[in-house]
Formats: structure tokens, sequence, C-alpha cells
């Protein structure tokens, strides 16, 4: 009955028929197949990490991923796909066709972000590039370079297992992800209409609270809500020394930024989640300069359009209240599009569980909360794609018991300078993981086309 719920909201009628009747059978993939892909992705697993390692040390921002999708787009060539690059300024697209079927999409990131990498690791990455006009270091403390590792190989298990599917992959290394921009580039220079609209997609993310080996999936919302905002406040400057001379912004933009944590604290339903955070602060160039301008820029969370709708307000009710009380101009306040919450099709879900229940054991598959952070896969699949975006653990087992402990360590998450997965088990499993869930999906839809 709970399927058969589920299926009534499911985007394709056809997607919740071929599903519900597997479900029902308590059917999945023949165990020979599994079989197959776990000794696949044990095999390629030397190639893999030399891919791994050479993207995480050759890490690019978002828009500058020329090498990197020059590199993915060799290795799909290879394989047999045809390949198209620079769609969405950097982004590629890999198409393999075999026979009859449905249209998968399984997609990768390929950009970086602007940080110091601290990890210490031996092919850690030490490169620099220019973001917003300044030079900073740049490095896949996200997990980008994982993803993209069993990107590549998931392509290549299903190649190599193509006389037990039909249908088509559409494999696609996507830009820009961190800056929310990636997915809309594409989509704007013709995605859809230039290969095809995908009848079911796929992607993944690392999961630094878990541990190596687990997945992690859920049904309905599995993300949140994402707002890029910039504040520049005005003022005037002049020395140091005299600062009555003066309309000082970075003092402006100091109160702002901790006043504005009240809209969060003291306007938001408490029980709604809502996250307000300010990740840069640029203003002057010398500690005896009071300059004109300083700017803030920041990320606006949630899982509710309302409670996005009030954050928003607040924070330009907080930004033009500074700029007053200090006499100030108004500041012009950006709000940049970021991305809508990733929504799961229930059916692709309990489906794919029930495959990698199967493989992996179940006590390596678990039902997750929604997730804080934001995603911009959600352009490719909401427009009506049934979808699955699912959580790859990446953590060494024994580090992951100690921090849930009461005073345990807490385990650097995505976006810190010491944000390291455990390689050889990460990539094996995200291999096994989303290949089974491909070759699941295929299978059961050429089964249901050839009947």
């Amino acid at each position: 009955m709970r399927l058969l719920h589920h299926c009534q909201h499911a985007v394709a009628g056809w997607l919740c028929a071929t599903l519900t009747a597997t479900a029902a059978a308590q059917s999945v993939l023949p165990e020979p197949l599994m079989d197959q892909v776990a000794a696949l992705s044990e095999a390629m697993y030397p190639q893999l990490r030399e891919v791994y390692e050479d993207i995480h040390r050759h890490p690019e921002l978002s828009f500058q991923e020329v090498r990197t999708a020059t590199k993915l787009a060799r290795e799909m060539r290879a394989l047999g796909f045809d390949v198209t690059e620079k769609v969405g300024r950097t982004g590629l697209v890999a198409m393999y066709r075999n026979g009859e079927g449905p249209t998968v999409l399984v997609r990768t990131e390929l950009d970086a972000l602007p940080m110091e990498e601290k990890t210490g690791l031996p092919y850690a990455s030490t490169a620099k590039a220019t973001y917003n006009g300044r030079e900073t270091f740049v490095a896949h403390s996200c997990g980008h370079d994982l993803h993209m590792a069993t990107w590549l190989g998931t392509a290549r298990a299903l190649v190599t297992m193509k006389d037990h599917w039909r249908g088509t992959l559409m494999f696609i290394g996507q830009p820009a992800e961190e800056t929310g921009e990636g997915a809309k580039a594409m989509m704007a220079d013709g995605l859809f209409e230039r290969f095809a609209k995908p009848d079911f997609a796929f992607a993944l993310h690392t999961s630094p609270v878990r541990a190596h080996g687990v997945v992690g999936l859920n049904a309905g919302p599995v993300s949140s809500n994402f707002l890029r905002f910039q504040v520049t406040f005005k003022g005037r400057g002049g020395h140091g020394s005299a600062p009555d001379k003066t309309l000082d912004p970075i003092v402006m933009a100091s109160k702002f930024i901790v006043d504005v944590q009240t809209i969060v604290s003291l306007e938001k339903d408490p029980m709604a989640f809502g996250v307000l955070s300010v990740g840069a602060v640029q203003a002057g160039s010398a500690g005896n300069i009071i300059p004109d301008t300083a700017v803030v820029r920041g990320t606006i969370r949630s899982y509710d359009h309302g409670v996005m709708n009030k954050l928003v307000a607040g924070l330009k009710r907080t930004a033009l209240a500074q700029a007053q009380m200090a006499g100030a101009p108004e500041p012009e306040v950006s709000l940049l599009d970021g991305a809508l919450a990733i929504e799961n099709t229930a059916a692709l879900v309990d489906a794919t569980e029930a495959v990698l229940v199967a493989a992996l054991g179940p006590d390596k598959v678990q039902r997750s909360r929604p997730i804080t952070p934001s995603e911009d896969f959600s352009v490719f699949v909401n427009a009506g794609v049934p979808a699955l975006f699912f959580f790859l653990g990446v953590n060494d087992p024994q580090r992951v018991i100690e921090a849930q402990q009461l005073g345990g360590r807490p385990l650097p998450f995505n976006h810190s300078p010491y944000f390291a997965p455990v390689p050889e088990p990460s990539i094996k499993t995200g291999v096994r993981a989303m290949s089974l869930a491909v070759l699941n999906t295929l299978r059961q839809r050429s089964v249901k086309s050839a009947s």
C-alpha cells in the first residue's frame, strides 16, 4: 500500500507501474549481475585512483574546469561514448546508445572551491586561481573529485555489461555547481533539446558523517532551497585618524553581520529550518585607510518558501537600518539565483533501495533526513524527471562512531580545509551503488518495453 500511495504522485505513470510490479514480486537484480558489478569495481579501482588523485591535484573553479572536462571527455570517448564538450560553457555530455529503452542521466560536478587545502595528503592541491578579482588557493574540499571517479567507474561498468540492458546512457559533467549556476547554464544551452530529456536521473554526494560502505537515501525533499546574497555598504572614505570625517562602511557591515542573525533566532518559526550565513567580507586595502565600501556575501537556505521570504525580507530591512543609523546612502542588496530543493521520486527510491540492500546488506543502506546544504541537480529533475540523489559515506567507521559519542571530535565536513575522504572503499562503493541503481532501472524498463 505504501508503494502504491507513492505511485499516485510519481511523474511518469509507467514508472510506477513498472516499479510497483517489481516490488510486488520482491525481485531485484540477479545475483550474478550484482557480483559482476562488485568484481568490476574492484578490478578498475587502480585506474580510478589515478584519475581521482590527478583531478584532486589539479582542481579548477566554477566555469574554469577546462582541464577537468577535457580529461573526462577523453576517458569517455575511449569507452565508446559520443561526447560533446563546452555545453553550458565548460560542461560535457556523453551519450551511449544501446538499443531501445529509457534514457538515464547520471551527473557529476566538475568544479572545486576557492580555498586552501590543509589535509597534508601526498596528493593535496597547491593550485591557485583568480576568484572575485583576487588570487586564491583552489581545492576539492567537497568531494567532486571523488564523484568524478565514481561517475567514470559507473560508465565503465555499464558499458562492460551492455549485454544485460537496453537504453541510452546520458552522462553529464556539470560545471559550476558550487555557485549554483552550472545546471542552469547547461539547460540554457539546450541540454534536453540537443540531446534528450531523460526518463530517469541519478546523482550522488559524499557524506562525511557516514562510514565508507554506507549509502543514505530518502524520498521527497533531500536538500534545501538556496539563495546567494551580496550587500554593498556605501560610506565615505578617509584617514583612519579622523573617523569623524568619514562614514565607515566596515562598521555598518560588522553590525549587520551580527544583527541579521536575530531574524533567524527571533522571527523565524523555531521548528522550521532556516539558515543565513555570511561567508565573505571584503573591504579596504590598508589599516590606516577607511574605505568607501564594504561588501558582505553569504547564503540563505530553507526547506520552506515562506521561511525563505521571511529571511530575505529581514536581510533587506537590517541592511537598510544599519545604513540609516550611520547616515549613509542606501546599501545595494543583490539576490543571486541559487537552487531549489531536490525532490527524490519515492517509487525510484524504493526500487533502488531494494537492490542496494540485496547487494550491500541492510546495515549499509540507510534512510536519511534532508540535508541543509543545497544542490542545483534540482534544475535537471524538478521539471518532471523521476530522480534519485543519494549520499555516499566516505569516512573511517571508527572515526564516525567516535564523532557520534558525547564530546566526540566532529569530523571535517564538506568545505572544510581538512575534508579528506577515504578513497578506496568510498570509490568502490560509489561505483557499485550507482551502477546497480542505473542497471536496475534500465533492466526493469527494458523488460517492460519488450513485453
